[in-house]
């Protein structure tokens, strides 16, 4: 069975307290579930990490090229400015599909730029926890045969 690597970057880990006019009402523990059992219909192990720490999100990014064929990834608030997040996506050489909640392009204008996407396989964004599961299968589609 084939491993992907689900990752939430900063203050995701409060979904269902934090703004849920934009990430919905559904807590952090839940939405986890959810992403689980599609990546298990799609018969992929699924591991599920967070952190708020960049440092932490590039550690884990590296150590999927070990052992993951892919990575669905919400970097939060990095995606805006991480340009070590970004060198990390493109030194693994495994497919990241790049994914918000809200959508980013109607938000703040900071939020507008993601400096990730060009070295992400794709960007779902603005579909709710959906956004995680359209994720999960993009890169089932993405990874076929690895």
């Amino acid at each position: 069975m084939s491993k992907i690597l689900v990752m939430h970057g900063p203050n995701l880990n409060l979904l269902g307290e934090r703004e849920p006019g934009y990430y919905g009402s559904d807590n952090f523990d839940s939405v986890n579930a959810e992403i689980k059992a599609k990546a298990e219909s799609l018969g992929l192990e699924c591991e599920i990490y967070q952190s708020n720490s960049e440092g932490a999100l590039i550690d884990k990014l590296h150590a999927a090229r070990l052992d993951c064929v892919g990575v669905v990834l919400n970097a939060g608030a990095y995606t805006h400015y991480s340009y070590a997040i970004r060198d990390a996506i493109a030194a693994i050489k495994i497919p990241v599909v790049e994914v918000h909640m809200s959508n980013i392009h109607a938000r703040d204008e900071f939020r507008h730029t993601s400096v990730i996407a060009p070295v992400c396989a794709g960007q779902i964004a603005g579909f709710g926890k959906q956004s995680y599961l359209l994720g999960v299968e993009a890169l089932k589609a993405l990874t076929e045969g690895r």
